[in-house]
């Protein structure tokens, strides 16, 4: 039996503008740190770049008339601020302003609703030459570009994130190096952090300005478990939650940072930034994958922390444990913590890697995949159950795509896209979400 929700309850699907788009260089589009990244060799696991990806840029409609087929009622996808503003800066590009538009009026036909995200990651490069989210004037640059889209789109558009996983931002790209920029700065990358959760405040009040009536945020969150009840595993666990989860939530929805983090940031914080970044949200966007396990790292490390492997629990082809009961256990921790501050949710991002492509008769029998999704969902109808306020549910990925720094070796797609000639294949878990959005729609609540 499929997991009953609650009537009005969204099903989506998710993308981002570098993972899908192409066209790379087409209408005047600039070059992004991604563009910069993929170039240089070592960096993506298969020497691949999103120059081409799905070529949605060209084939949109065909995706849109997937989304038809599917039946879901939103798509969650970005923006490529290079391609509206070449330069991070300055007047829009018409053509790339263009192409959204015809991408929004083509989603509203279709009766699919927009959820735009303005940040999936792929900053104009010319900004990253002056320091990127290390200097404080991308900010400025950041809420400028709202300003522009929102004046434009406000009118076609649902929902409305500014920032993509600030967290994995930070940490990915500019502390570790995994992601574009590509900068390693450990402990330094903190103010991106901060300028990151300045730019969302921002936007938010620039979105509104122009008429966005729904803005919310994408926050990557996991449960974060220590490898044992030692002290030291349990005390450096309870430094990554607040890293990885505390340092984003907090100041979203308290105007503040985590106690243990705050003298960290004391150098990078001015007055009034606390309360530009708590500005109201409409709704809580969770991006959930698997929990973390976290111990004590040796004296030798550049971290006080280290991951371990979560045993016990089957992987994804990205070697990434399914534990749907995490997503459970975030959702009520999550409205423990927060209560009256905690805005309605939403999970704007679930999904899993698994290779299976068309089979002798063209079918993708991808049994895992429908299997994590109906644990998730299950997982969510249970958190509401015990009185968490959860509204939607947008699966990664609509289509196969680009995938970072994996390249094209990990394939999240309810669609299999076939790169060599971009043929698009339904998946089963394709059908099987949109049998379960079906009756949902027949027999809600």
């Amino acid at each position: 039996m499929l997991p009953q929700l609650p009537p009005g309850f969204r099903f989506g699907t998710s993308t981002a503008s570098y993972q899908i788009e192409g066209a790379a260089t087409e209408d005047g589009k600039g070059p992004s740190i991604w563009d910069t990244f993929t170039s240089q060799p070592g960096r993506i696991v298969d020497g691949s770049s999103g120059e081409v990806a799905c070529d949605h840029f060209h084939r949109y409609p065909e995706d849109i008339a997937l989304m038809k087929r599917l039946g879901a009622g939103g798509y969650r996808f970005s923006l490529s601020w290079p391609r509206i503003q070449p330069t991070g800066a300055g007047a829009p590009n018409e053509k790339g302003l263009e192409f959204y538009d015809r991408l929004l009026d083509g989603l509203l036909e279709a009766g699919v609703q927009p959820m735009v995200t303005l940040y999936h990651w792929d900053l104009p490069q010319a900004l990253e030459d002056d320091g990127g989210w290390l200097n404080r004037a991308t900010i400025d640059r950041f809420a400028d570009f709202a300003a522009i889209v929102g004046e434009r789109f406000a009118d076609r558009v649902e929902h409305w994130i500014p920032v993509n996983e600030p967290n994995v931002v930070t940490m990915l790209g500019y502390s570790t190096g995994m992601h574009a920029p590509g900068r390693t700065l450990m402990f330094d990358a903190l103010p991106v952090a901060h300028h990151l959760l300045l730019a969302h405040g921002r936007a938010a009040i620039a979105l509104r300005a122009a008429g966005a009536t729904s803005v919310g945020c994408a926050n990557n969150h996991a449960p974060i478990w220590p490898a044992s009840d030692d002290a030291a595993d349990v005390g450096a666990s309870k430094l990554f939650d607040a890293l990885w989860n505390g340092m984003y939530v907090e100041p979203m929805l308290l105007g503040r940072y985590p106690a243990d983090l705050a003298p960290l940031l004391e150098d990078v914080v001015r007055d009034g930034d606390l309360a530009t970044i708590r500005q109201p949200l409409d709704f809580y966007g969770v991006n959930y994958y698997n929990p973390m396990k976290i111990a004590a790292a040796g004296e030798e490390s550049e971290m006080p922390f280290e991951f371990r492997e979560l045993v016990g629990y089957p992987t994804t082809d990205f070697g990434w444990p399914v534990v749907p009961d995490g997503l459970r256990e975030w959702l009520i921790t999550l409205r423990a913590r927060f209560r009256a501050a905690l805005p309605p949710l939403m999970i704007t991002e679930s999904g899993c890697s698994y290779a299976m492509g068309p089979d002798a008769d063209g079918v993708v029998d991808d049994q895992p995949r429908i299997d994590y999704h109906e644990a998730h969902l299950r997982a969510i109808a249970t958190a509401i159950q015990r009185g968490v306020d959860v509204r939607g549910y947008y699966a990664w990925s609509l289509l196969d795509n680009f995938e970072w720094a994996e390249g094209y070796t990990q394939r999240f797609g309810l669609v299999h896209v076939d790169y060599e000639t971009q043929v698009r294949t339904p998946k089963r878990s394709f059908e099987w979400f949109a049998a379960l959005i079906a009756a949902q729609a027949q027999h809600p609540g």
